[in-house]
């Protein structure tokens, strides 16, 4: 079952019964199958329906002591250095053979389980969250479940849920709220969750586009490291008509020398797709609206252009790897 994204809080009657919210895991998104009947293989399925259970043995080990007939809706993660880590996490998702078992070594993997789609064999779709949470919540005490296994904390109390999405999403891998109905059923495919990422407001510098400088579509943006090179951080979704000419009249070519000559760029985060980009002369500032997904001082989802910010000087944007700080009212 899939989430809509939302850009705030939904209201009472949103969801069939009961607002219940959960943290949204900076993750990967899986199912995990213990055999019914015994003896089989554990498998572990990516959202995308491949099999990646090869790549986290650590977890099918510690699986084969659950008990038989389970399906569990949960995030794979990994914590590295006392906080969660995407790239920790994508170094596992690519890994095989005996690189994948020392990475599960060196990396071990959690599995937040947050939904139950099967317990003890009987399915579970048809049945109300509220009871197939009462049902999972059992399985961790009568088991008497820890590590690599977490039960995702849930609240329906809201102002609670306020506090988790301002307090929460300061620590990295927490990206935001997972919102669903008490007496919701389980909709394989269906986009009947609700999520809501925590976004703020920062500043970039525009160091290349797409599109024309007649016509930008979207923005390539950058920050200054503590050498003075401008470093990539993010591209920006497509830029409204009216917000893209008032670019047009400031944007200028770059001239030689630009920090980014030669550097290639892709189309998304982790894609190999090679992005057409100009060059421009990186002396503009856009604010910009973010999320809270970074890895390695980048956002990995597409940022947000709200306006040039033609009072702040390049060097007043926060520098590369301090996330989305604002460096000016």
């Amino acid at each position: 079952m899939l989430a809509q994204a939302r850009e705030a809080l939904p209201p009472p009657s949103a969801l069939p019964g009961d607002l219940v919210f959960q943290p949204k895991w900076d993750g990967y998104r899986a199912i995990l199958f213990t055999p019914c009947p015994a003896p089989g293989p554990v498998l572990l399925q990516s959202r995308r329906g491949s099999l990646v259970q090869s790549r986290f043995p650590d977890l099918v080990r510690a699986a084969y002591s659950l008990p038989d007939g389970l399906v569990l809706d949960g995030e794979l993660v990994v914590w590295s250095g006392g906080r969660l880590c995407f790239e920790a996490l994508q170094r596992r998702a690519a890994s095989s053979g005996r690189t994948a078992a020392r990475l599960a070594e060196e990396m071990p993997a959690h599995f937040v389980v947050f939904d139950a789609c099967q317990i003890d064999g009987q399915e579970l779709l048809h049945t109300p969250y509220g009871e197939r949470r009462a049902r999972l919540e059992r399985l961790f005490t009568e088991h008497r479940l820890t590590d690599p296994w977490r039960l995702c904390p849930e609240t329906t109390d809201i102002a609670l849920a306020q506090e988790w999405f301002t307090d929460w999403t300061e620590v990295p891998g927490i990206e935001g709220l997972v919102i669903r109905g008490s007496q919701q059923r389980y909709l394989p495919g269906a986009r009947a969750l609700i999520k809501v990422r925590r976004r703020n407001t920062t500043e970039a510098i525009v160091g290349a586009i797409t599109g024309t400088l007649h016509r930008p579509q979207t923005l390539v943006l950058g920050r200054l490291d503590q050498n003075g090179t401008l470093r990539p951080v993010g591209r920006s979704t497509h830029v409204a008509p009216g917000a893209a000419r008032q670019l047009a009249e400031q944007l200028t070519p770059a001239g030689p020398g630009h920090p980014w000559e030669g550097v290639r760029f892709t189309s998304s985060w982790g894609s190999r797709t090679p992005l057409d980009v100009v060059l421009v002369t990186a002396d503009l500032v856009a604010e910009i609206v973010v999320d809270t997904a970074q890895e390695r001082g980048a956002w990995r989802h597409p940022v947000r252009f709200a306006r040039l910010r033609m009072d702040v000087a390049p060097v007043d944007v926060p520098p590369f790897g301090t996330g989305s700080t604002p460096s000016a009212g």
